[in-house]
């Protein structure tokens, strides 16, 4: 995918999620199975894994370079990154403490929809600075998969709100 078509991905399947959110009841929006997160919770960890995201992004791209360095390798491919996402997944992966979510009550969920527009607004325009070339070449951390490039950040991104989107679909069903 190039620049604008990530761009595209990040806001329809984001648009999507936004669209499933505002459809549930409050029973559905606070339901969860056991040890599972609740529509609200899976809302809030979007939200929450958006926001460090548009804070290192925000850098210079000269400094992202300085301080997690270059990529020694070409970019994975969007599905490479499922893949790898989903395997560490499968090997117990899970969030770190700064992304677990609070509890999300249903008065909320009107809040909560709105920040994520919001950083979504502000993760778009930060995904406009960096050029095709920097998206390959940059670097940053990610808690589970360890350096990605920029553009397999945006992947990750693009496959992460779909991930909740079928989790909160899953646990309805169950």
């Amino acid at each position: 995918m190039n620049k604008s078509e990530i761009q595209e991905q990040i806001t329809e399947k984001h648009k999507q999620f936004i669209h499933l959110i505002n459809s549930l009841s409050e029973s559905e929006f606070l339901f969860a199975p056991e040890l599972k997160w609740t529509g609200g919770q899976q809302l809030e960890h979007i939200i929450l894994s958006i926001t460090p995201l548009i804070k290192i992004l925000r850098l210079p791209p000269f400094f992202l370079k300085i301080v997690f360095g270059k990529a020694n390798r070409k970019s994975k491919n969007y599905e490479e990154l499922v893949f790898k996402y989903r395997l560490k997944l499968e090997q117990g992966g899970k969030a770190p403490a700064g992304f677990i979510p609070r509890k999300v009550l249903y008065t909320e969920k009107e809040i909560a929809v709105s920040n994520l527009q919001l950083v979504l607004k502000k993760l778009s325009s930060q995904v406009s600075k960096f050029s095709e070339e920097q998206l390959d070449l940059l670097v940053i951390p990610h808690p589970l998969l360890g350096k990605l490039t920029l553009r397999e950040m945006f992947y990750f991104t693009i496959y992460h709100v779909q991930h909740h989107h079928e989790s909160i679909i899953r646990n309805l069903k169950s």
